[in-house]
């Protein structure tokens, strides 16, 4: 079985070499020709535990392929992905323009019946244009060709995407045609020999599950910030609440861990468009504006903070920062929460000397110079008047209390992951704050 994937982006890349794993034979197309040189030779744009050696391997078993020709990669080709990009526009709505241009160029080059499959995460409705583009495409040609858009969202999670996608919770696949079922449960079947399951609905509620499966995971991850927020003021502990609730079955422990709010490539983008959707329909979704807004002021919490602890003026304060990704295991930064703190305390005149174990390239993309990127975690900390743990790598969960002592001009921490023990920190003489709990001081 031959298919192509279009996009070389996080989701693309992985989709195309997880099904090459199986042997299925699969072509990754992207017009950047430097992106496609390099995976050719092995080289990953992007980070993901036991990516580059999965491609590696592909590549060198002739099953996975890299192209710059959708027109080449579509000869002998039973279905094709579009895994392009869907930034947001200013309005929050998803941005199809690149999805939209592959259909086109699918119409223009297919030669035979092909299975099109939307893997990026697109607004309600969005297979009904793709198959409109497609149509279109074939008709300028004179051609009357018979194929099929089907809606496969993915839900992949990044650092953890490869065991997601080769034992996956479910799959997903909206069609309304039993030759493109077929197919699809062909191309699958891989993946749910052992039992996982593929569900088939109709497209549009496809479409839907993408949307509302990630816009219920961040309702969560507000809701418990929101309750930590509480938590500080009543002198509750929010730990000890999420424990308490996280043992029901009905809610679960999944999700429900305080912090400085969530990031990355899904989330805030796709809760703003599902909130862009409703507006378009006239059904204005309170809870996930609502969502939205604890996130964004949960960004702010960090900073409030510090400004806590000093004084109204963080001038000159050094501070060391921990974690600059979204969440570990990626050099994802789209939306984290480290690029708010620093251009608050930025603004305040904080000094920011950051580490972070992969996204140090990313981050001096996205920050420039307006902080101070060391080599290592204890570099951050050489007069230090105090520590932000943004990012929960493992390797900032055990503290060398010997070494933070010697570097650091005062002992404070700032957790935004309560990834520490506050009563061990007070015996070593640390001020502690965190999300959701009292303050502590030696």
């Amino acid at each position: 079985m031959k298919i192509a994937v279009v996009g070389t982006g996080y989701v693309g890349l992985v989709s195309g070499t997880c099904f090459a794993e199986t042997g299925i034979t699969v072509t990754c197309v992207d017009i950047n020709a430097k992106k496609i040189e390099d995976l050719k030779k092995g080289i990953v744009p992007i980070y993901e535990p036991g990516l580059e050696n999965m491609v590696r391997n592909n590549v060198e078993n002739d099953r996975l392929f890299f192209s710059t020709s959708l027109e080449e990669s579509l000869i002998d080709c039973e279905a094709v992905f579009i895994a392009v990009g869907t930034p947001p526009d200013e309005d929050g709505s998803a941005d199809l323009q690149y999805v939209l241009s592959v259909a086109d160029e699918i119409g223009t080059y297919m030669q035979d019946y092909l299975v099109i499959a939307t893997k990026s995460t697109v607004p309600i409705k969005t297979a009904a244009k793709v198959k409109q583009k497609v149509a279109d495409a074939l008709e300028r040609r004179g051609e009357k060709m018979e194929f099929d858009v089907v809606s496969n969202p993915e839900f992949l999670k990044e650092g953890a995407a490869i065991n997601d996608f080769l034992k996956p919770d479910r799959i997903v696949i909206g069609t309304d045609s039993e030759r493109a079922e077929k197919l699809m449960n062909r191309l699958y079947k891989p993946f749910t020999l052992n039992g996982h399951p593929i569900i088939f609905m109709d497209i549009t509620s496809a479409e839907m599950t993408k949307y509302a499966a990630n816009s219920m995971l961040a309702t969560k991850i507000s809701f418990m910030n929101d309750i930590a927020n509480l938590c500080e003021v009543v002198g509750a502990d929010v730990n000890m609440v999420r424990k308490g609730i996280g043992s029901d079955t009905r809610i679960g422990n999944k999700f429900i861990y305080p912090g400085a709010g969530y990031g990355g490539s899904c989330f805030p983008k796709d809760v703003k468009a599902l909130i862009r959707t409703g507006d378009e329909y006239n059904r204005s979704l309170e809870i996930l504006k609502a969502v939205e807004l604890v996130n964004e002021n949960q960004k702010a919490v960090i900073p409030a903070k510090l400004k806590e602890h000093y004084g109204s003026s963080l001038r000159g304060k050094k501070i060391g920062l921990w974690g600059l990704s979204f969440k570990p295991h990626t050099d994802d930064m789209r939306e984290a929460p480290s690029i708010r703190i620093i251009e608050e305390l930025s603004r305040e005149g904080g000094i920011i000397k950051a580490f972070d174990p992969v996204a140090m390239e990313e981050a001096r993309r996205i920050l420039g110079d307006k902080i101070e990127f060391c080599n290592d975690k204890y570099e951050t900390l050489v007069d230090a008047d105090g520590l932000i743990v943004v990012t929960e790598w493992p390797e900032f969960r055990i503290l060398n209390y010997s070494i933070l002592e010697k570097l650091m001009l005062e002992k404070v921490i700032f957790d935004g992951r309560n990834i520490y023990d506050a009563e061990e920190l007070r015996e070593h003489g640390f001020s502690y704050y965190s999300i959701g709990r009292q303050a502590v001081k030696p």
